[in-house]
């Protein structure tokens, strides 16, 4: 009985711990300010014109 709860303080101890490392991750992805859209259509009709108009 005495290693089963030594494993499930373990195992929550990890699960904590990774828990905050994703916290920590998130918010220092998050503090690189605004995410800016890719044109993503003006890349696409350029190669297309490139492409078939050439």
């Amino acid at each position: 009985m005495e290693t089963k709860k030594v494993i499930a303080i373990i195992t929550g101890t990890i699960s904590v711990l990774l828990a905050i490392a994703y916290l920590i991750l998130v918010q220092i992805l998050d503090f690189r300010g605004e995410m800016l859209p890719a044109p993503i259509l003006d890349e696409i009709s350029y190669y297309l014109n490139t492409i078939y108009f050439s």
